[in-house]
């Protein structure tokens, strides 16, 4: 068993390649994150923070590199195997909480594990469980557009994680909200990350946040360096 839940090497990522308005985004990105280990990227707008991100989740690929989640390569892979394994192993947050807004906040945590092929009561259990770690399990029968807006991203870490995955990956998770509701919610997340024991590489422009995490890294003309 590999000592890395995520390993990135020699990550290049252009757009319009070979053309006048070409675009490098990443330039021999290589970064490592250990099991249980939480690493904060930090970079400004357009640094390439998200490509990084989307490359890490199997949601885009890299022009040149290696991509491995615990060990495994996951370059070349078909499209069934690349899906199974961001379904299992990965979990995603974004800067917008992105819930389905037809459903209760309970249903948004169970919907992704019965996709997964968890029983339904086990499913709620879950999703109680989770809910209830990060205090908005008052709140479970709300649908989004009742719920606040930190409220909004508690469910959104909630249902990252419904599925167990190994790996969390996040961007700019507390972007969208004001400087308290941002800590708070920061807590929570961490608080989540730590009793599971997730691995977990978070965007940020937040420089305290990031200080907070195990370790920090920034993009630099494509290239990851410590911070």
């Amino acid at each position: 068993m590999s000592d890395f839940a995520l390993e990135l090497a020699g990550l290049e990522k252009g757009y319009n390649r070979g053309k006048p308005s070409e675009v490098i985004v990443l330039h021999g990105a290589t970064l490592e994150v250990k099991r249980g280990e939480v690493v904060a990227l930090v970079a400004p707008s357009g640094a390439g923070k998200s490509t990084l991100l989307h490359i890490a989740g199997l949601l885009d690929t890299p022009d040149e590199g290696s991509v491995a989640l615990g060990g495994r390569n996951m370059v070349g892979l078909g499209d069934r195997a690349r899906t199974e394994a961001r379904r299992n192993d990965v979990g995603f947050i974004y800067q917008f909480h992105h819930l389905l807004p037809e459903f209760t906040a309970l249903e948004n945590v169970v919907i992704p594990q019965l996709a997964n092929g968890v029983a339904k009561a086990e499913a709620e259990a879950r999703a109680r469980e989770l809910l209830a770690h990060v205090g908005v399990l008052p709140r479970a029968d709300h649908r989004p557009a009742a719920l606040s807006g930190g409220e909004q991203q508690r469910v959104a870490f909630c249902r990252a994680l419904a599925n167990k995955p190994k790996l969390l990956l996040a961007d700019e998770p507390t972007g969208n909200l004001d400087p308290t509701t941002s800590d708070q919610v920061f807590a929570a997340l961490m608080s989540l990350v730590r009793e599971t024991g997730l691995s977990a590489l978070i965007a940020t422009h937040n420089l305290e946040l990031a200080a907070r995490m195990d370790r920090v890294v920034r993009l630099d003309k494509g290239r990851v360096v410590t911070s």
